[in-house]
């Protein structure tokens, strides 16, 4: 029994089979935060063949003169450098979607709009109408400004930069991570601010007229007022969501480039 799984072991090649571990790891952690539409909702197997295929499209394209780690030890130090690199990636990428989600969030409670909710379509769960909005409105431009040439890009760099089993987790990559949630939520606040000033400026109004005429029963009026004023508010945003998300994006573009320095 020994003799056979040793002569089977023969026939495989353990060089290519680093590479590929090394590149699903750094490959598929980055994928699962990409927000893909439809693959969180596919079935387990049909994300993890994915990923796996297209670590299998990769290897061969990489050189075969590869300094690969000689100790199990290093092996593992090494899986452990590309998964942190595949996070780092995927967490950029998740934060600029997150930019418009945010500010829905901030003023949908008072807009009325959290008692309406819709099935998320990443996580097939109840959500807010505004939040479905903000969701679907950050898929597309995403797509529309290249978001996803922006990570292939980025793949294809770090195979050069940090070749496979090369990559080595630095501070500085958490760092760049920790500012770009900062300013992600700079933007973030930034693009719900005057959706709530509306929201403030109406709950003032309403409270004084409600004063002056006791009489008159405005609580019936109050969340239509709010959820058309919220509508219109949104609709004259409509350009800064752009220019917000553009913003966004330009910050994670840059993030993502100062990881592939030295």
């Amino acid at each position: 029994m020994p003799d056979s799984i040793l002569s089977a072991a023969g026939f495989l090649d353990w060089d290519l089979l680093a590479r590929f571990l090394l590149t699903l790891t750094r490959l598929g952690l980055a994928f699962i935060f990409v927000p893909l539409p439809g693959v969180k909702s596919a079935p387990e197997m049909v994300r993890a063949l994915l990923i796996v295929s297209m670590a299998a499209a990769v290897v061969p394209l990489l050189p075969a003169s590869m300094n690969l780690p000689a100790s199990p030890a290093a092996f593992a130090w090494a899986l452990a450098g590309e998964a942190v690199y595949g996070l780092a990636v995927g967490v950029v990428v998740a934060l600029l979607s997150e930019v418009l989600t945010f500010a829905m969030q901030a003023f949908a409670l008072q807009a009325g709009y959290s008692y309406a909710s819709s099935i998320d379509p990443n996580s097939d769960a109840d959500s807010g109408v505004l939040l479905i909005l903000a969701l679907l409105v950050s898929n597309l431009l995403f797509f529309a400004l290249g978001g996803h040439h922006l990570v292939i890009r980025a793949f294809a760099t770090s195979l050069e930069v940090w070749p496979v089993g090369g990559a080595a987790a630095t501070i500085a990559w958490g760092d760049a991570v920790r500012r770009l949630g900062g300013s992600i939520f700079e933007l973030s606040v930034r693009l719900a601010l005057p959706v709530a000033g509306l929201l403030l400026l109406a709950e003032i109004a309403l409270g004084v007229v409600s004063r002056i005429q006791s009489q008159l029963q405005l609580l019936s009026l109050a969340f239509p007022i709010k959820m058309l004023g919220t509508l219109a508010a949104l609709a004259a945003l409509a350009p800064m969501w752009v220019a917000i998300y553009r913003r966004a994006f330009d910050h994670s573009a840059a993030t993502l480039e100062g990881m592939l320095r030295r």
